[in-house]
This record gives C-alpha cells, sequence and structure tokens, in this order.
C-alpha cells in the first residue's frame, strides 16, 4: 500500500509506536411506526422531506445485518444461491418499508423471518404439493432456533440466532478452490453486500461478465459444508480471507484501472468487513494488523490528488490535509497488534504506515526504522512488493545508487512491473542521470492503465526534458 510514483518516500512518525518500533524488539418485528403528528402543514411537510439521518441509519444496518442474514439461512437450509437471493428480497423490502414504519426492534430478526419466508416459498415453488410438503419437513431442524422462527413468537419479535455467522461466510467466499477473482468477487457480493453492478463498475467490466463470474463461484463451493474450518484449516482459510481484504482495499486505494486514482467504496468496505472480522477475533493479531494499516494508508487520502484530480506523491502531499483522529487510531491498532503475538506481514506493514503518517514534513521520516522493519518483512514474506518498498528504504539511507542496485534484482518479479519502472525512474532522478530517469517515467506511463498514474508519470517526464 504505497503511494505510487514515489514509492514509500512518507514521513517520520513520532509518537508511541515510534518508540516501540524504534526498540526494534517486534516479537517473532414487529417493525414499530413513528407518530404522525396532525397538527399543520408544517409537520406534514417535514415528514414528506428525506431524513438522510435515518436512510444512513437504515443503509449501515442493512449492510452490517445482510452477512449474518445469509449465513444463518445457509447455515439453516444451505441453498446458498437461493439463499442469497431470498437475502436481497428482505433488503428491498427493509429499505421500502422501514423508512415508513419505523426501524424494528430487531432488526436482524425482521430480516431473517422475511428472507426465510421468501427461501422456504422459493424452494416450495420448485415441487409439486407432494414434494413441497416433504420439501417442508425437510426444512424444519431439531434446535430451538427453529422450534421459534425468528421474528415470531408472541411478541412478534422472536429471537435472531446469537452467532454471527459473518465470520463462516468469508471463509466460504475465500474457498481455496476459487481463483482470487472469484473470492473478491463473491466477498462483495455475499459478506460487503453490493450488487453485481457496483462490483463490475468496481473492476471495470460489464456487468453479465461480473455476473458469470460470481455464478460460477457460487457453483464451486455449491455442497460446501456450512461450518469454520477445523484447526488445522483454520490459519490457512484465515491467511486468504485477509488477503481478500487486502486486495480489495489495494484496488480502493490505488486503483489498477480507470480514470480515478481512488476507488472510496471498495476502499471503505474492505475497512468495514475488516472491522466486522476483528470484533469476532478481537486477540487475532493479524486481524488487528491489517485494521491498523489499512486506517493508517486511508487516513492520507485527502492529500492524495490535487483539485484536477492529479496525483501527489507522499513526499510531496500537505500533511495538515491528512486525518488524524484515523491516524491516532490506527497507531492505536499498531501497537496493539504488535503486543499480540510474533510480528507477522500485516502488523510489520502497519508499523511502517505509522512511522510514515507520524512524520510531520517529509524530511523527518525515520527511514533507518523503516528500513529496519522492511528487512524484517522480506525475510517473512515471498511478496516482491515488500522488496520493492525495502529498495526505495535503502535508497532514502545509503543513497539512490544503492537503491537502483536494490531494485534491478527484482527484475521481473514486480507485478505489475510499471511500478518497478517508476521506482527506478524516481531514483535515477535523485542519482542525477535524467535522461535514463525520463525513459523510466514513460515506460511506466505507457504500461499503467491508470489514467491519474500515467498522467503523473508524464509529468515528471516532460519535467526532465525541459
Amino acid at each position: 500500500m504505497r503511494e505510487p510514483g514515489e514509492g514509500d518516500r512518507d514521513r517520520r512518525p513520532r509518537g508511541t509506536l515510534s518508540a516501540a518500533a524504534r526498540g526494534a524488539r517486534v516479537p517473532g418485528a414487529h417493525p414499530h411506526r413513528r407518530r404522525r403528528d396532525r397538527l399543520g402543514a408544517t409537520d406534514q411537510e417535514r415528514r414528506l422531506k428525506p431524513d438522510r439521518t435515518t436512510d444512513d441509519r437504515i443503509e449501515d444496518l442493512l449492510r452490517r445485518h445482510a452477512p449474518q442474514v445469509l449465513g444463518a439461512l445457509v447455515r439453516r437450509y444451505g441453498h446458498f444461491d437461493p439463499a442469497e437471493d431470498s437475502v436481497q428480497e428482505a433488503l428491498i423490502a427493509a429499505a421500502g418499508q422501514w423508512p415508513e414504519d419505523g426501524i424494528p426492534d430487531n432488526p436482524r430478526g425482521w430480516l431473517i423471518r422475511v428472507a426465510s419466508r421468501r427461501l422456504t416459498d422459493r424452494l416450495r415453488s420448485d415441487e409439486a404439493r407432494r414434494r413441497r410438503e416433504e420439501t417442508a419437513a425437510a426444512l424444519t431442524p431439531a434446535d430451538a432456533f427453529v422450534a421459534q422462527p425468528p421474528g415470531e413468537g408472541p411478541s412478534g419479535l422472536g429471537r435472531a440466532p446469537s452467532e454471527d455467522d459473518t465470520l463462516t461466510l468469508l471463509f466460504l467466499c475465500c474457498h481455496p478452490a476459487l481463483s482470487p477473482a472469484a473470492q473478491i468477487a463473491l466477498t462483495l457480493r455475499a459478506v460487503g453486500g453490493l450488487t453485481t453492478a457496483e462490483i463490475a463498475r468496481a473492476h471495470l467490466v460489464p456487468e453479465a461478465t461480473m455476473a458469470q463470474r460470481i455464478s460460477r463461484a457460487k457453483r464451486t463451493v455449491r455442497g460446501t459444508q456450512f461450518r469454520q474450518p477445523g484447526a488445522q484449516d483454520r490459519d490457512q482459510r484465515l491467511a486468504a480471507a485477509l488477503q481478500v481484504l487486502y486486495l480489495i482495499f489495494n484496488e480502493g486505494y490505488t486503483a489498477t484501472a480507470g480514470p480515478d486514482l481512488h476507488r472510496t467504496d471498495l476502499a471503505r468496505e474492505a475497512i468495514r468487513l475488516t472491522r466486522a472480522v476483528r470484533r469476532l477475533l478481537p486477540r487475532e493479531g493479524r486481524v488487528t494488523g491489517l485494521l491498523a494499516l489499512m486506517v493508517l494508508t486511508e487516513a492520507r487520502t485527502p492529500a492524495r490528488t490535487g483539485p484536477d484530480g492529479e496525483l501527489i506523491p507522499l513526499d510531496e502531499q500537505d500533511r495538515g490535509r491528512w486525518d488524524r483522529d484515523a491516524i491516532a487510531e490506527g497507531t492505536a491498532l499498531a501497537e496493539e497488534a504488535l503486543a499480540q503475538g510474533p510480528a507477522g506481514d500485516y502488523q510489520l506493514q502497519a508499523a511502517i504506515a505509522a512511522l510514515h503518517d507520524e512524520a510531520e514534513r517529509a524530511e523527518d521520516t525515520d527511514w533507518p526504522q523503516i528500513l529496519a522493519l522492511y528487512d524484517l518483512l522480506v525475510t517473512r514474506t515471498p511478496d516482491p512488493a515488500a522488496a520493492l518498498g525495502r529498495a526505495v528504504a535503502v535508497a532514502m539511507v545509503h543513497g539512490p545508487r544503492a537503491g537502483l542496485t536494490a531494485v534491478d534484482a527484482l527484475a521481473g518479479a514486480v507485478e505489475p512491473p510499471y511500478r518497478l519502472d517508476a521506482v527506478r525512474g524516481h531514483l535515477l532522478e535523485r542519482a542525477g542521470d535524467p535522461a535514463a530517469a525520463r525513459t523510466a517515467y514513460l515506460a511506466a506511463a505507457d504500461a499503467t492503465l491508470s489514467e491519474p498514474e500515467a498522467r503523473y508519470l508524464r509529468m515528471r517526464a516532460g519535467r526532465l526534458s525541459d
């Protein structure tokens, strides 16, 4: 998660994490109706005027509960695909009814009740009358959850299952039989609650193409038992799930293609989902570290682009525009992550991000400490992106020629390859070789599909030709 073009040129953090990192001791319904005021036209007009606060609250509730509702239905009935369709119908019903009738006292129970009815109706409609009765009997579990279905009972409120199935659903969407692209798409659809059209727009592909990708993913996981993996598989599956969230955030923070540098919807969705995982696994250092990394990186967003959408590299950003509340939260999370066990990839990357974010000026950046953290990181991960970040840190500590040597050692290993040329151009410029720097910048500009990055790289090349 680096600023494009300038690599990891950032500032130096000060604060409690800086002290910790510098020590290099990084360890291995019933729905209730709102009262209707009949006292005058002014109140009536107020009721007709959209209440954005209520609408936003409803949207947040639906996003938060959608994966829990889907998980409850898949756990109870199986049938992932029709279960998801039924959940979508329940969400549409809620979006239409709740603004008028009010938010239910038990919104999750309301959604599960409505979605369960839609699903049973859907399944029963596929069978003849005799088969319908057999299906209804087969759908009746023996446990107490179904003995009194959610949303029903004497009070009309019923109850929702006490277990939050979000994590189980995330593991299902990140099934090892799926490709990374399919895992991302299915996670955004089932856990994130995004529509197929929204996911297609985020990935710059036709909606029909994305629909086929999601359908194939659903067919692949069809019949998979809806449960968390066993102890022997859990770490691997959690790692895959966190990698999917990491990739979603990266695509949102620096889009690989298209006219926009930043896709706010994807970045925020990745953070929201990671927060949800952390609520379920609060003592898992990898999860805390990933959330810290996302929050610290996203905190720079307000200063990353200029008035016309042009890219502003990290060392030239107005740090007064960075989100200081987010930096404080991210730094605290990074400290907590380092204390939750041996430092892994996400914890180390979060520590590096915190050191950048805490620096008040670019020249204050603690590059020696960042290099020390990168040295640890590259011994723990084969990710070439980490090695490229280390090459920038080497250049900042030992000079651009040393950095170029480290960059050249990565030839053919970095994806997408234009990032290697962008960093090489920057280091060649610092080394006093403008002609070679210009060539590298133009090669990177020709290779990237991101329009803001291409404009920035051509601007750097044009400046060297003056």
